[in-house]
């Protein structure tokens, strides 16, 4: 009876472990918002997508600020180049605080085959203003409920959105 217990354990840990890394930042589901920008039960940023196909603007602006500032080194819509990886792929094994963490530091990976180099954004107001909403768009795209190109329909820019943006770029 002990060992029926340890391998129906064993199988739930590898049941959660799987589901963990498919989704490192949990359930998608929007739990809350704040002025226009929806956080999981965990508190991640996330999106919310109606049944029209209209997406939240985090979503959207997501979208243009990658383009204007991601697309060059990791390719439309996050799938990756033959200079960066993809990143629809890469947040399936990223959660929030290590995408932060990367844009934020860069990443060196340097291997007798490769020499991967992701520069340090910590700096930068176009990107790191826009980090959530970035991070937004990725998980959408990642998880498959965004479909590639710019969203047809966004919800309308949040109360007091225009403001926070121009105290963070100064």
């Amino acid at each position: 009876m002990p060992a029926r217990i340890g391998a129906a354990i064993a199988a739930s840990l590898v049941s959660l472990i799987s589901v963990a890394l498919a989704d490192p930042s949990g359930d998608p589901s929007a739990a809350s918002s704040t002025d226009g920008l929806y956080s999981d039960r965990q508190g991640n940023p996330t999106y919310q997508i109606g049944k029209d196909g209209t997406v939240d603007w985090y979503t959207s602006i997501g979208y243009l600020r990658y383009t204007a500032n991601c697309l060059q080194c990791h390719g439309p819509d996050g799938l990756g180049s033959s200079f960066a990886p993809s990143l629809t792929d890469a947040l399936q094994s990223l959660n929030y605080s290590q995408f932060i963490d990367t844009v934020t530091n860069g990443k060196q990976n340097v291997s007798a085959s490769q020499d991967l180099v992701m520069p340090a954004f910590g700096t930068n107001p176009n990107v790191m203003c826009f980090i959530d909403a970035i991070f937004v768009y990725l998980r959408a795209r990642s998880d498959g409920a965004l479909g590639r190109g710019q969203p047809a329909n966004s919800a309308p820019r949040p109360a007091g959105y225009t403001a926070r943006e121009d105290a963070c770029l100064g």
